[in-house]
Parts: C-alpha cells; structure tokens; sequence
C-alpha cells in the first residue's frame, strides 16, 4: 500500500519491474462507467494512517480480482484491462472519521456461472486481511440480471409455500422448541404437537440441536412428526416442523433430508454454517423433492454486526437468495437480536423484492433487479410476544414466518394457550388493517380489546406487557440528509 505522499510523484511505467502502486496499474478509474453487466461491490474501506484512500480502495479491487503485490510479467498474455476490477468512486462516509465508500466493479466474465462459493472466494477471498487497512467492510453488492439467470433461486418462493400450506392473508406463527437441548425425543414431540394444536403453523428446532447423546436425530424426527399429524388432524389446517437437517457431512445431510421426506414432512432447515456449497446443494435436493427450505443464520453475528469491518447482512441476504432457500432469519427491529428498523427493512426488501432501488436510508447502495427470481420468506425470531403484534406487522409486513419461542412455551397457561395467544393476536391485528385503522398506533387497544375475549392472550399480554429490549444498535445507515433552501 503506498501513502499520499508517494502516488502523487511521477509514474513509473506499467511493465517496469518492481512493486507500482495499485492505482497506477489500472484498478482505479474514477471515469470508468459500469457496464450493465458488471457486479458492482460497495466495500467501507478504513485505511491504516498515512494510506491513501484511493490507493487502499485500488488495492481491494486489485487483490479481489487479478492483482499481486508487484508487477508480473504474464498480465502481458491477457487482456488484463478486461480482467481488473476498477474502482471508480471513493468517498468519506459522512460522520465516521476516516472511513471511506468505495464503489468496485467486476467484469462478469471474473465469476463461474450459478456458484456462491466462486463470487464470495473471489469478492472477500483475501482482502479483508490487508496489513495496510484497519477495517474493511462489504456493504453490498449489484448483482446484475445476467448473473442472477444463472441461478434457480429459492425452491418454491413465497408464492408457493403460501399454496403449499393454503394459508393467506397473514403473516405466519411459528415456535422453537425450548429448551434447545436436553429434552428427550417424546417430551420433544409433546412440545411440537401443544404449539401446533394451539395455533402455530410451524414449529422448529433451533441451531444446536442435532444429533446429541440425550436425543438422537431419527427419534426427535419422529416424535415431531406424530405431534405434526395429530396437530393437523385435530385443526384441520397444514402444519410443519423444521427438521434441522444441519450435520458433519453432506451425506448425513442428505441421509436426514430424505428420512425427513419419507416421514412425509412439508419442511426442513439448516444452518448457514454448513457453508454456501452445502446449502446450494441441499436446496438442489429441496426443489427436486418438494420440501421447503428453511435457513436459520447461525453464527452470521460474527461477521455482519460491527460496523466497519466483515459482511453487512444484506448481502448475506442476497447470497442466499441466489443459492435458494425458502426461509431466511432477517431480524425483528423489537425483539432481543440486533436490528435497526432501517436497515431490516432494506435486509426485508431485499429478500421480498423484485426491484429495490438505491435507497441509502435503508442502507441499499445500488439499485437491484432480481429478474423475477422466486422471493424469500423473511422469519422474524428471538425474543418477540403477542403485545408486540402491531409493532411486527407495521415494520415486517405480512409476508413473514413470526416464530414465537418463549412467548409462546413461556406462557402461563401452558404452551397450546401460548400459541392461541399469538394466533388471536395476530388475526386481530390483520382484522384491524383490512378495516382501514391506524393499528399501529391503536395496536395495545386493539389487542386489550381482543383479550377480553381470549384468556390466553389476556394473561400473555399481562405477563409482558412491559418487556422490551431497547438498545442502541451497533449497524446503522450511514445516511444525512442534506438540508434544502425553503
């Protein structure tokens, strides 16, 4: 990396041998007008002292695609100009001192068609460790339409779940199984099946649970599908439970999967730690047999919550809808997991969408055209209750999987009074926008309103009437609004 100082005194030739600056070997181009078809990458870039912003930015986009620390001879033997990515606008971020904005784009021809595990080893392959940068942010990412063709997307979208479950109008309700770990098989399968009878379209194991000594995988299975069966049998309505078919290998993966399937399961989930090839393939085997595909986003904290250095979900969010998953944990803006309402409402849309303009207050850098690319449903998990209906609706929209947990099996009454609580909850706050009012701001009268004809919610809303998690979050648009003259 070279400082200020340096780049500004005459250039050395292209071909001389030696290191020459990033910037002077063609990886910076402020004329450079993106083609169509070019992925275009916004990285927040945070130089170490005395490193030029341009130069730092220049050697992101040369070390993520054909770049090395000195000149090579063999860029001669190509048409390395076609090859380099160019970044072509480099800016500070307003507020955060010493940060910058840099916008990169990349020649489609750079990537294997249809392969998250190729666009993430090449776009944040080895630039994140870069001695000369402090910090080193991907923000988001254009994919082009071109690139998006080469992908099949989610198995179904949520068009189609919705005509899998014929279940419309509403946002779904759903439950993990507490406690996570420790429960046997058949206390497992009573959990599944009081949730499902009392309400709840779906239940789910959560991330950590696998195949441990106290409750193997084929026996959680099958006492969860017998609470399934006598669940829908009992309602009349489609239920499911996620079989969390997250494992070593993938032939375990695939082992689960399709013990899933022949015990006649409508859905299956894993984790985002089994890695994009593993997940690409399991949602290959997910549309060829007709399950949904749920993802729950483990471990993704550790990379996309600081604000200057790793992922920013939203493109996490776009990977994954290009791989293919059904479901996605996007946040919830109320509950006890990070999440501004701006930035989950970029991370919604971009999951939901067919096009999603730039819209920096939502932290979108670039318009995205998804090329009708089946749509994600967004879940919304980790600490939420019936009280909060409004607020779930008004920032999530209906087109969401609401997965109560403890506000469902921590309820008072037992865990089926859980899941009516937030089913009569949630269906007098949809009955209250269908009619035209402000449920929103009305939400608390119109859920007391409710309770007076449902114990079960009376004494949900009771017992969390006053619980909130309200913290500052920790990744925020980095948007101002420039005053006008009146």
């Amino acid at each position: 990396m070279t400082p200020t100082s340096t780049i500004t005194t005459e250039k050395k030739d292209r071909w001389a041998s030696g290191v020459t600056p990033y910037a002077e070997m063609g990886y910076f181009n402020p004329d450079y007008e993106p083609k169509d078809t070019d992925i275009l990458a916004a990285f927040r870039i945070t130089p170490q002292p005395g490193v030029d912003p341009i130069e730092a930015a220049a050697a992101v986009a040369g070390e993520s695609s054909t770049a090395t620390w000195t000149v090579v001879w063999t860029d001669r033997l190509t048409a390395h100009e076609n090859y380099q990515a160019k970044a072509y606008d480099v800016t500070p971020v307003p507020g955060r001192e010493g940060e910058y904005m840099a916008k990169i784009a990349y020649d489609l021809d750079l990537f294997e068609e249809g392969s998250i595990a190729n666009l993430t080893s090449s776009i944040i392959g080895n630039v994140f460790g870069f001695k000369a940068l402090k910090a080193l942010r991907l923000e988001d990412m254009r994919i082009p339409p071109q690139y998006v063709k080469t992908f099949q997307g989610p198995p179904h979208g949520i068009v189609m779940e919705r005509e899998y479950l014929d279940k419309f109008g509403r946002p779904l309700l759903g439950a993990t199984v507490k406690p996570k770990l420790g429960l046997s098989a058949k206390n497992y399968g009573r959990v599944v099946y009081e949730a499902l009878r009392g309400g709840l379209d779906f239940t789910k194991d959560d991330e950590n649970i696998n195949s441990q000594p106290f409750m193997r995988w084929r026996d959680r299975y099958l006492y969860s599908i017998e609470g399934v069966n006598r669940a829908m049998a009992r309602t009349g309505e489609v239920k499911g439970h996620y079989m969390n078919v997250t494992a070593a290998t993938m032939e375990d993966m695939y082992e689960r999967a399709e013990f899933a399937k022949e015990l006649g399961s409508v859905i299956i989930m894993m984790d985002l730690t089994v890695g994009y090839t593993a997940m690409q393939s399991m949602s290959k085997w997910a549309r060829r047999n007709g399950l949904i595909l749920h993802l729950h986003r483990a471990g993704h904290g550790t990379y996309t919550r600081q604000k200057s250095h790793g992922v920013s979900f939203r493109v996490i969010a776009k990977w994954c809808r290009l791989l293919g998953v059904d479901h996605l944990h996007a946040g919830t803006v109320v509950g006890k997991l990070e999440g501004d309402p701006a930035m989950v409402k970029g991370y919604y849309d971009t999951l939901r969408l067919d096009h999603i303009p730039e819209n920096l207050e939502n932290g979108i850098y670039f318009d995205q055209d998804w090329a009708s690319l089946p749509a994600v449903m967004p879940v919304a998990s980790g600490g939420i209750h019936a009280g909060q209906m409004h607020q779930l609706l008004s920032y999530l929209g209906e087109d969401v999987v609401l997965q109560f947990g403890g506000g469902t099996i921590g309820h008072p009454m037992g865990i089926a009074a859980g899941a009516t609580a937030n089913r009569v909850a949630v269906e007098a706050m949809i009955q209250a926008r269908n009619e035209g009012r402000d449920y929103f701001q009305e939400g608390p009268d119109i859920l007391e309103k409710a309770a007076k004809g449902c114990p079960e919610l009376n004494a949900a809303l009771q017992v969390w009437k006053d619980i909130t998690f309200d913290f500052q979050s920790t990744d925020t648009p980095d948007y101002v609004v420039t005053p006008t003259v009146a």
